[in-house]
């Protein structure tokens, strides 16, 4: 049994805003139900409201007293500990943003401090009696930990995952004396990014291993194009670097037991998922149509998710007989040009500008095709998502989407592995191209079938990779 502290800056269902919480929320049960003793440690943020969390001790790190609580993970018996300083956490927003919107002027603190109280927590230098064996940290905000961890004796293995490179946690060279980081760190094999303060290079420099969230992904950061300046850094690592495809939540996505949806169904009951279908276009203002195939996306709507390719393809594809549903949020002129879409197309376009979960389930189930077409993708969740459900992925060849759809061809349709539509280029003519591809396959019933129920039969489970994660652990 190994025992790992697991650090991170969010955790669904305590607090989210994105897939890290998705992937904190999960992985640490998996790895429990594997027998392991594993503690989540977060922030303490005004967000998170926990009925149950008691105090455990304090903590005197920098010259300030810091109170650590304790509660678990719902609906499991993972503790949770919650890194309890009002001055940093007590304040409304969420753990990267005020309530405005902006970033949090003090936001390298919240993190270091929060660095610094996993660090004495893992070297048992705390009341909680335990020490870790296994230190697994999550993204930028915990980038200081392997660092600190390093100028340690008889310190625990470190294992760092980039869930996604474009954020790296840089700070100008003042914050780093500011914040009253040790000397020896202050070098360009250590903190120093181009006279910069770089919290993710501290997991990347000094983690005994590094992993991402796919395999393609692992490959794709040591390139320039994906790499934001450090796939010099990422290929020296290679060796300790891999990439493992994060899960789904098995039971919380089961069209069959969905209690979002109208109607259940399965592989073996596929003609009932068109009563979700009919149920979606009544719900979302489009004319009832069984044979008309039906696109969806539920996204950021921001230019990593090609958002603009799709908007520049409309005026062509809305020539054919389709319908799209689009839900989600992000940069203002994208949602603006795709409300335009929908006032002039009112019976072949539908656009939700916000979040909605239930919404977000009768999507994926009451659609034919789910549009994933990304510029990059570290993981993904939805094009699992899609499989499950019986919807067609259509998905670029990167990341985890390159790793999770097999694309329809003769040689994949023959043996059964097709399970969505791929295509190279992040273009808008490369994606138009796929979406002919998909109409006609749509047009052959009995294929269509087959794409579906390969894609349903995959296990996407959480159980499979907590399994790499933990031969991971064990291999150091």
């Amino acid at each position: 049994m190994k025992k790992v502290l697991f650090v991170t800056s969010e955790a669904h269902p305590l607090i989210k805003t994105g897939g890290l919480a998705d992937v904190a929320g999960s992985l640490p049960k998996a790895l429990a139900e594997l027998s392991q003793d594993i503690r989540v440690i977060i922030p303490n943020y005004q967000a998170i409201t926990t009925q149950d969390a008691h105090y455990r001790c304090t903590v005197r790190v920098d010259n300030r007293d810091v109170n650590i609580l304790e509660t678990q993970l719902p609906e499991s018996n993972v503790p949770v500990w919650l890194v309890d300083c009002s001055e940093l956490y007590s304040t409304p927003g969420n753990p990267y943003l005020d309530e405005n919107g902006e970033p949090w002027e003090n936001i390298a603190e919240r993190f270091a401090v929060f660095c610094r109280i996993a660090v004495e927590v893992a070297m048992n230098r705390t009341e909680l009696d335990w020490k870790a064996d296994i230190v697994h940290c999550n993204d930028w905000q915990s980038g200081l930990v392997p660092a600190l961890l390093s100028l340690e004796e008889e310190r625990p293995k470190t294992v760092f995952t980039i869930h996604n490179l474009a954020y790296q946690g840089l700070f100008p060279p003042a914050t780093y004396h500011a914040l009253n980081l040790p000397g020896q760190l202050w070098n360009p094999s250590g903190l120093e990014f181009h006279e910069m303060l770089s919290f993710i290079k501290g997991g990347l420099t000094y983690s005994d291993r590094i992993t991402t969230v796919s395999p393609t992904y692992a490959l794709e950061i040591q390139t320039p194009e994906f790499g934001y300046g450090l796939e010099g850094l990422l290929s020296h690592r290679q060796d300790i670097l891999s990439g493992i495809i994060n899960g789904i939540d098995m039971d919380d996505w089961n069209p069959k037991t969905d209690p979002n949806l109208p109607q259940g169904y399965d592989a073996s009951s596929l003609d009932k998922k068109l009563i979700n279908k009919t149920e979606l276009q009544k719900q979302v203002g489009l004319p009832v149509d069984a044979e008309i195939p039906v696109f969806g996306l539920v996204s950021r709507l921001v230019q990593q998710k090609s958002i603009d390719l799709l908007i520049e393809i409309i005026p062509e594809i809305i020539t054919m007989p389709i319908q799209i549903i689009m839900l989600g949020s992000g940069d203002s002129n994208l949602e603006r040009e795709l409300n335009n879409f929908a006032r002039l197309y009112p019976d072949k376009i539908s656009v939700t500008i916000g979040y909605n979960e239930k919404l977000a389930h009768l999507i994926e189930a009451g659609i034919d095709v789910f549009l994933m077409p990304s510029r990059f993708e570290p993981c993904g969740l939805n094009q699992m998502y899609s499989q499950r459900y019986g919807t067609i992925p259509i998905v670029r060849h990167t990341g985890g989407l390159a790793d999770t759809v097999v694309d329809a061809m003769p040689e994949t349709l023959a043996d059964n592995t097709a399970s969505g539509i791929v295509f190279s280029d992040a273009e808008a003519g490369s994606l138009q191209e796929a979406l002919k591809r998909c109409l006609i396959l749509f047009k052959d019933k009995k294929t269509w079938s087959k794409l579906q129920k390969a894609g349903m039969k995959k296990d996407f489970s959480w159980k499979n990779s907590a399994k790499q994660y933990l031969d991971l652990y064990e291999s150091m």
